[in-house]
């Protein structure tokens, strides 16, 4: 297993933390948001995920990863 934390931009709510933490499950991948951080703690497994597949994820939601 693989962790990485990515900073995030645009997250300001629970609904911005359900929408990432939710895009990132349904691909596999385990994330905790932090608002105040204003990043990701992201759990994967490297076999079966790429991280720009993880960025893509993000981004479909609306969000920077940078």
């Amino acid at each position: 297993m693989q962790n990485v934390t990515l900073k995030v931009e645009g997250m300001s709510c629970g609904h911005c933390v359900n929408s990432v933490e939710g895009a990132l499950s349904q691909i596999g991948a385990t994330a905790k948001v932090d608002l105040g951080s204003k990043s990701v703690a992201i759990t994967y497994d490297e076999n079966k995920l790429s991280l720009e597949t993880i960025k893509e994820a993000i981004e479909d939601q609306g969000y920077d990863v940078v």
